[in-house]
């Protein structure tokens, strides 16, 4: 089957939303040329805290919900690649330094950036080879989740095996594999392609809902007594979150609104509001597998196959797009670091 066959089939099964997801809304722009390109986003009952793709030094802009820059967190720490943002219970932010493009870092990094500005490095190793990760959640115990991109298959999740120590390294434990079928929401730098690509996580601030937003669609799952892999088995809401050049940033406000933006200057800050309460209790319309879990490209009533841990992964159709897509557009344009 030729590259544009391959295309066809991700284009005429998109996986569809679960009931009635609201429009993202538009309630700023990033006027700043400091906010070029926003990777990462937190947010608290006052601000947003946003911080770029790699840099050489760790910077988090502080923004009123006007967009306006009214401080920045700044630490003299030369960061590999920054690629997200999350907010601890106890007002700490923390920098996911985990991008490797060209998978050859031997370690990649957490960063605890305190109020005053103060930062703590804590050094993490895989236990199967690099990997490029650009998403970052933290559970409501304030432990660390990893979610790699993976250009050609399913992405992995990890988390540290032990407390984390300073600056380590601490070894990371995977526990589990998901992909996201491609859907129709036009956006991103490869189409449709890049709807299976995971660029950016959250977690709510009171732990109970978790999104992982790829270039063009967010998944929210509710998460069952502070347990993200339990959550990330069951079916998820999708809210589209369309027409966004680079959308890699994504974020929960204390109010359960879902907040977005992509990278460049000008940008529109998004909301979709009361986003958390779209998944409803715990366990409703959440079944292992049920409507709303990952499906195949050719066959979008077909259930995702489980690995060992249960969750859901992407049959190889859909895997085979993403390459020949990759190879006809370029990997460059997935960032531009």
């Amino acid at each position: 089957m030729g590259v544009s066959a391959l295309v066809a089939c991700l284009l005429l099964a998109p996986v569809p939303a679960t009931g009635e997801v609201p429009a993202p809304e538009r309630v700023c722009s990033l006027g700043d040329d400091d906010l070029s390109e926003v990777s990462g986003l937190a947010a608290d009952d006052r601000h947003w805290y946003a911080v770029n793709d790699g840099g050489t030094s760790l910077e988090i802009f502080v923004l009123d919900r006007d967009c306006t820059v009214v401080d920045v967190l700044e630490n003299d720490t030369d960061p590999y690649d920054v690629e997200d943002l999350a907010l601890a219970a106890d007002g700490t932010l923390w920098l996911g330094d985990t991008g490797d493009n060209d998978k050859d870092r031997d370690t990649v990094a957490l960063h605890a950036v305190r109020p005053d500005g103060s930062a703590e490095l804590y050094r993490l190793t895989y236990p199967d080879g690099a990997h490029d990760a650009e998403a970052l959640l933290l559970d409501r115990a304030g432990t660390p989740y990893l979610i790699t991109k993976n250009v050609v298959g399913s992405s992995a999740v990890y988390r540290p095996s032990a407390p984390l120590r300073s600056p380590g390294p601490t070894p990371l434990e995977k526990v589990g594999e998901l992909s996201v079928s491609a859907t129709g929401t036009p956006g991103g730098p490869l189409g449709s392609a890049g709807s299976v690509l995971v660029t950016g996580a959250a977690a709510s601030p009171d732990g109970t809902v978790v999104a992982l937003r790829t270039y063009t669609d967010a998944y929210l799952y509710r998460v069952p007594d502070g347990d993200v892999v339990a959550a990330l088995r069951s079916a998820p809401v999708r809210v589209p979150l369309p027409n966004e050049a680079q959308g890699e940033a994504i974020a929960f406000q204390p109010d359960g609104t879902l907040v977005s933006v992509s990278e460049g200057v000008g940008s529109p800050v998004r909301v979709v509001r009361d986003a958390a309460a779209l998944v409803g209790e715990a366990g409703d319309g959440a079944e292992e597998g049920g409507e709303g879990a990952v499906a195949a490209a050719d066959d979008a009533a077909t259930p995702a196959e489980p690995d060992s841990s249960g969750i859901p992964t992407l049959p190889g159709i859909a895997i085979a797009v993403t390459v020949a897509a990759l190879l006809v557009f370029g990997v460059g344009k997935l960032r531009r670091r």
